[in-house]
């Protein structure tokens, strides 16, 4: 793993900082160190999934803008189950669709999809989807996730729809559709499909993925066992600002990296 000096927070002014680019908590010597490093929590990432059951058969991809070629992204080849990817599995893929690095396919959706997606919104290093159960169980109801509990206020206005499910995402026009209903939020609902999560670092949009899931999972239980009471919008928001911040949303994905790491040391092969 790579040796990163994290940066010093000062929050005496109660704002937490945020750079402009990139992994916003960490420095690194030169663009190798921070994609090493990021490809390091992708293919954690993808042996996460596959711990908690989000994975499903060859659905569901997980991309990471490279930092120096940034009409690039690294994504995992079709076919290779989650738990059995590592570093040196990742492919590099451009715009055009063109695999640059790696001798496997690409999965046809997360092409139509990401590379849209990282071309449109240049704030957007990492993005997530997969067919989980409840994320996809919860999107067949065409809504939004209400601030129900301390971790849905982290959605809270910062969720995007999209409802015109057509079947596979095969072209790169429902690809575009797509973003402009994710528009500027974090996160999106893809209606009768699953969910779709984004971040400034993989570790950010890897760590909104497990808490959306988690929250779509609790939306469904509440209703199920009867009406749940909704935040008050001020607090939601106040809730929101706290733990969705990207400080908070990195740092919640450490101990779930340092696990897994632990648990297959050989996903950084």
């Amino acid at each position: 793993m790579s040796n990163v000096t994290p940066i010093k927070i000062d929050t005496t002014d109660g704002r937490l900082p945020i750079k402009e680019k990139g992994l916003v908590f960490q420095e690194f010597a030169n663009p190798a160190e921070e994609r090493r490093n990021q490809l390091e929590k992708l293919a954690a990432g993808f042996r996460l999934f596959d711990y908690f059951g989000f994975n499903e058969g060859v659905a569901g991809h997980i991309t990471y803008r490279d930092p120096e070629f940034k009409d690039h992204f690294w994504v995992n080849p079709l076919g290779v189950h989650f738990s059995q990817i590592s570093v040196s599995d990742l492919l590099l893929v451009n715009h055009d669709g063109k695999v640059v690095q790696g001798d496997k396919d690409v999965n046809v959706a997360a092409f139509a999809i990401h590379s849209r997606l990282h071309k449109a919104r240049p704030d957007v290093n990492a993005a997530a989807h997969s067919h989980s159960i409840y994320g996809r169980t919860f999107s067949t109801l065409g809504k939004l996730l209400d601030p129900i509990s301390q971790d849905a206020c982290a959605f809270y206005e910062n969720q995007g729809i999209y409802k015109d499910f057509s079947g596979v995402v095969e072209e790169v026009d429902e690809g575009d559709e797509i973003v402009k209903a994710l528009d500027d939020k974090k996160v999106a609902i893809l209606q009768n499909h699953g969910i779709l999560t984004t971040g400034p670092s993989v570790d950010i949009a890897l760590w909104f993925y497990m808490s959306m899931e988690r929250c779509c999972q609790a939306q469904l239980m509440a209703e199920a066992a009867g009406e749940p009471v909704v935040i008050p919008h001020e607090t939601a928001v106040k809730t929101r600002e706290f733990i969705a911040n990207d400080i908070a949303a990195w740092a919640s994905y450490q101990p779930a990296f340092d696990k897994i790491v632990k648990m297959q040391p050989d996903l950084l092969d």
